[in-house]
């Protein structure tokens, strides 16, 4: 009985075995309802250019002729476009721009389509960035040279502005400023240069600059900073016209003596001179003693002074200087060497712009700053307090003021 079922299940099987043999190798086609499946081919080296709110596409088009368009699409599928196939050559490049996108990471897949509507596999363009206002945001005006901001010529003429070399993809800076007619100029500084002369630059007129830069390499945009920074104030020393000054005798000026004169002061021989070319008090008086006169104009932005002494002796070593604008109600009626003489000279509305004390013998030229924003001066006093060597004379060869311009 046995042996039967065995026989049937034999003669069962090989029933099943003659009819799957005797199905056609195209009945899959029954389930594609009769069609075939077709894959236009892909395209190749796909990239993605990043832009301000936008982004650049770009691919080698596929070298299948039968590929009629191609369609892009992003997120999830939500969003799409459709680039016309105009080329079958691999070497050509097609270019998608996409508008209107936020600021994020996009994956894009590039679809190829027949005019049937077969389309090909995806190729995908992953972590594709686009920029926008908070990267824009993170950016800075390029850095400027902190040891020297700034280098005016010998004959200041020109200013050379000094930057730092810029720490990302810097495009260029915008330098924004006034030239000597008042008019407004443009330059721009290169990445690859870290300074600028401005050969017709005025001056104390305050200096703009505004830097730009691209994301990464090959960025369809470019993307400036928020505002423009102001460059550190700039300014050339000029010596104050000594053609325009003049004795002012005051009351208690100690006077010249010895056949010279006050005017010898402001000759322009800057050198350490002899008698009877300097300024030589008569001695009338004791120290502290002080001389006044008249620069010719008024200075806003006085600077610096240069003091000279005789080429041999009684020169200052430590001696005041004094400013104001108008002696209108000013004039000190104390002598020099009075103890109360400062505190007047203060009520009446003098400024000790310095006092300068050497620790030379006072012959050599020697400089010094004067006061941070000095009020406006035209007229000066000074008051020598100590010389090098005696108590009453005062011997002087030069005296050179500079301002601010």
């Amino acid at each position: 009985m046995k042996q039967i079922y065995k026989i049937i299940w034999v003669l069962l099987g090989l029933f099943v075995l003659i009819m799957a043999c005797s199905k056609k190798a195209t009945d899959y086609r029954s389930f594609l309802d009769g069609k075939e499946l077709v894959y236009p081919g892909v395209v190749s080296n796909p990239s993605a250019f990043p832009g301000k709110g936008r982004i650049m596409l770009e691919w080698h088009p596929s070298p299948d002729p039968s590929v009629s368009k191609y369609i892009v699409y992003w997120n999830n599928y939500a969003d799409s476009v459709i680039v016309q196939s105009q080329s079958h050559n691999p070497s050509d490049t097609v270019k998608c721009l996409i508008n209107n996108l936020q600021e994020y990471n996009y994956t894009f897949f590039i679809y190829s389509f027949d005019k049937d509507g077969n389309k090909s596999i995806p190729t995908e363009i992953d972590n594709a960035r686009v920029y926008g206002s908070i990267y824009q945001s993170t950016l800075q005006n390029r850095p400027v040279n902190g040891d020297t901001a700034y280098v005016v010529s010998q004959d200041g003429s020109s200013v050379r502005l000094m930057f730092s070399a810029p720490d990302t993809i810097n495009i260029s800076t915008l330098i924004k400023y006034t030239n000597n007619s008042g008019n407004t100029e443009d330059k721009v500084l290169l990445p690859d240069s870290n300074s600028i002369t401005l050969t017709d630059y005025k001056f104390g007129t305050p200096v703009l600059y505004q830097s730009s830069y691209i994301p990464s390499m090959g960025a369809i945009d470019t993307f400036y900073t928020s505002t423009y920074d102001t460059f550190p104030s700039i300014y050339r020393l000029v010596e104050c016209d000594k053609s325009l000054f003049m004795p002012m005798h005051l009351p208690n000026d100690a006077n010249a003596g010895f056949g010279t004169s006050l005017n010898e002061i402001w000759d322009g021989n800057m050198q350490p001179k002899d008698y009877p070319n300097i300024f030589h008090t008569d001695g009338a008086e004791p120290l502290p003693q002080h001389f006044s006169f008249d620069l010719g104009k008024i200075y806003n932005n006085l600077y610096k002074v240069e003091e000279t002494g005789r080429n041999c002796c009684h020169n200052p070593t430590d001696f005041e200087i004094w400013g104001i604008a108008d002696t209108t109600g000013a004039i000190t009626t104390l002598p020099g060497n009075d103890p109360q003489w400062k505190n007047e000279a203060i009520s009446k509305g003098w400024t000790l712009l310095k006092e300068v004390v050497r620790t030379d013998n006072g012959i050599a030229p020697f400089d010094a700053y004067l006061i941070s924003n000095p009020p406006p001066v035209r007229f000066i006093m000074i008051r020598v307090l100590k010389t090098y060597d005696d108590p009453n004379y005062v011997n002087i060869s030069q005296i050179t003021f500079w301002y601010k311009e």
